[in-house]
């Protein structure tokens, strides 16, 4: 009788287990995930948790990114397109960017590149490389399919889920475009925003002294870099706040992963420790590597307290939720949930006001896309982090957007709510989440595994460096090349390490992450010269904000004006990001991302002539940290500015009309400019003029 007992019980697991694992959503055929993602380092975490799951269950079909936020475009579609690869999955099809645009009168065109939150684009088009395996796809000018191309063909084959990891401008742009496929859409799975949250960082110690000042603690939020002047904002709903009101208020069933439940799943020592000691696939170890480097340079040592499993718990969350069928109140493994009611607060009371700062109804007779004057859209918009609207004297800032605030009016929207993280139920384990244990797991689990990382793959790569012996050379002049790492900088780099050292030494390179390319484009610059066999030449990176523009409470964050000139997709940041898809042709250097001071690396009493081919903030800053910059700098060529002979005498600044003459490398660093030719520095100027002849 026993026997009988047990052999039904194990027939009876089978069974359960042959339900659980084949919970259709369409005439047998598994979930259909989508996912958005801005591409940060919690990010791919998710998405290596939702490639190892069980294709029976869950099928990933696309993978779309967002470029307003965490990362720029050309580096984190190549990076999108490695994991991909090293999980065998080139099947997935990756949309990023794209050249369209929003009209003024709020005719939202095909193909918007959301390189820019909705309230910020109009007829304008807005246009540390990881040790991954390397495949075939890339991106390609002109070839990259785009995020709205990608929606469109897998919501349009039918029934599909999405997961928001990151801003909302690309689902909201699509949203509004074609609400005939919002029935398609069975449920959106958001990670973002706070609603009841208290965040439990920048506080104050039990035993700290009186001197020691609360910076975000206890804020709805966690924009450490703003809480001064918004502290309910949370950075994913904050990159787009009007593209995340269209989510929310779409109709289509949306479930949050907020702070709330996020806060309580901190990435703990003791989880840490655990995950060191389990990487037993490619997968694995490079989830721990970018975890390391991420503790390694925190930027204080409250990494353990900080620094928290944000989209990766909203993966397990929301799959954890659709193994259940008819599932109405969102049981799952990892979370407690409820249902609340709230908006996403888009714009600042009093509503109805024209203050110069709000898109949608400034100067216009009808408001953008038509909507409702006084509205809750019509208010305020923050317009940077120190804007004096939003600042209260000896006060915390008044500025929500991007506030995931619970409300009674009739703009909420009923929504169910992850609100903490549950403990797991083994109390004698180490790992006191349950998810803690079942990210692991998946992570660990030898099916669906990664095939090599970049080692296995090439197994003959050896990270040598290539220095010239120039020791029994008389060595020309002593030159300094400050660049922006356009593509011009590029020919003239090449250039430059042609011309017989005897002629031209090229002592050193600068490079200014405020024109042409982002600051991670470095990398680049180190295998081009790993390449030409110069891997003695060091590189330095300069400011990432042009003079003054930095912010005096977060150096790291400041104000980008200037730089909002430079396009964002094709022609632009994206194409400069990736020397126009050809980067990935070029050997890898050893050296990587890295700081050096160039002009330590001078001979004693030499004198070096630098050349310019970018905004000159470098060697501005340069003059105002020495006392006799001619001591040093024998002379200066200067590739930019614009001496105009007439009122048809144009500048090339051609993405704003308010500014007819200007030239790019001045503006980009106005003050800079002002700073080096005001020295007593020996200057030649080659301008637009001459260029253009």
């Amino acid at each position: 009788m026993l026997q009988r007992y047990l052999l039904a019980a194990v027939v009876l697991i089978n069974v359960l287990e042959l339900v659980r694992a084949n919970l259709y959503t369409d005439g047998g055929k598994p979930h259909r995930i989508l996912l958005d993602t801005d591409v940060d380092t919690d990010d791919f975490f998710a998405l290596l948790y939702l490639l190892k799951l069980n294709r029976s269950e869950f099928e990933l079909e696309a993978v779309t990114i967002n470029t307003n936020a965490w990362t720029d475009a050309g580096h984190a579609v190549n990076q999108i397109y490695d994991i991909l690869y090293m999980m065998d999955r080139d099947d997935i099809p990756v949309g990023m960017g794209g050249e369209g645009g929003i009209t003024e009168a709020g005719h939202v065109l095909p193909d918007v590149g959301g390189y820019l939150p909705i309230v910020e684009q109009g007829n304008a088009t807005a246009g540390g490389r990881a040790f991954l395996p390397q495949g075939s796809r890339r991106y390609s000018p002109l070839r990259q399919p785009t995020s709205q191309q990608v929606l469109n063909e897998k919501i349009s084959a039918g029934p599909i889920t999405i997961f928001i990891i990151g801003a909302h401008t690309n689902i909201g742009i699509f949203l509004m475009r074609n609400p005939h496929l919002k029935k398609n859409i069975q449920q959106i799975y958001v990670m973002g925003g706070g609603v009841r949250s208290k965040n439990p960082t920048g506080c104050c110690p039990n035993n700290a002294s009186s001197s020691c000042q609360p910076r975000q603690c206890g804020n709805p939020g966690n924009l450490f870099t703003d809480y001064t002047s918004n502290p309910y904002g949370e950075f994913n709903i904050f990159g787009d706040p009007f593209a995340a009101y269209q989510v929310f208020h779409s109709g289509i069933p949306v479930t949050l992963v907020p702070l709330d439940a996020t806060n309580t799943i901190p990435i703990n020592e003791n989880f840490f420790k655990a995950f060191e000691q389990n990487q037993h696939t490619y997968e694995a170890q490079y989830c721990f590597q970018s975890l390391k480097m991420a503790r390694d340079t925190w930027f204080d040592d409250q990494f353990y307290t900080s620094y928290f499993m944000w989209d990766s718990f909203t993966s397990g969350v929301a799959v954890s939720i659709m193994r259940t069928l008819h599932n109405q109140n969102g049981e799952n493994e990892f979370a407690e949930m409820e249902y609340m009611n709230i908006t996403v607060v888009t714009s600042n009371e009093p509503y109805g006001i024209n203050d110069g700062s709000n898109p949608f109804f400034d100067d216009r007779k009808v408001p953008k896309f038509n909507l409702e004057k006084g509205g809750v859209h019509s208010g305020h918009v923050q317009t940077g982090l120190r804007d004096p609207f939003c600042i209260v004297q000896n006060g915390r800032g008044r500025c929500k957007d991007g506030y995931t605030e619970e409300v009674t009016s009739s703009d909420a929207v009923r929504v169910l709510v992850a609100t903490r993280a549950k403990p797991n139920p083994d109390s004698n384990s180490i790992l006191d989440r349950a998810y803690f244990k079942s990210f692991l797991d998946v992570l660990n689990h030898p099916h669906q595994t990664g095939r090599f990382n970049f080692t296995t793959q090439f197994p003959h790569y050896k990270e040598v460096f290539y220095k010239p012996d120039l020791g029994t050379k008389r060595l020309g002049k002593p030159v300094v090349f400050d660049m922006d790492m356009s593509a011009g900088d590029f020919l003239a780099l090449f250039y430059l390490l042609k011309v017989p050292v005897e002629i031209i030494n090229l002592k050193a390179i600068i490079v200014s992450p405020i024109g042409w390319a982002n600051a991670a484009s470095i990398d680049i610059v180190y295998d081009l010269l790993h390449m030409m066999g110069r891997d003695d030449i060091p590189v330095g990176l300069g400011d990432v904000f042009a003079m003054n523009q930095s912010d005096p409470l977060f150096s790291a964050v400041g104000d980008c004006k200037y730089l909002k000139v430079i396009p964002h997709g094709n022609g632009g940041l994206l194409d400069s990001d990736t020397l126009y898809g050809l980067a990935r042709d070029l050997p890898r250097s050893p050296r990587r991302y890295t700081a050096e001071n160039s002009v330590k690396t001078l001979d004693p009493g030499s004198k070096i002539t630098i050349l310019t081919n970018g905004p000159l903030t470098s060697l501005a800053k340069i003059i105002q940290n020495e006392n006799n910059t001619r001591s040093v700098i024998q002379d200066v060529y200067v590739v930019g500015g614009h001496i105009s002979h007439g009122d048809t005498d144009k500048g090339n600044v051609l993405s704003i009309d308010s500014n007819e003459y200007t030239e790019l490398n001045m503006f980009l660093d106005p003050l800079a400019a002002k700073t080096v030719f005001d020295s007593s520095l020996d200057i030649t100027l080659i301008p637009l003029g001459v260029q253009r002849r």
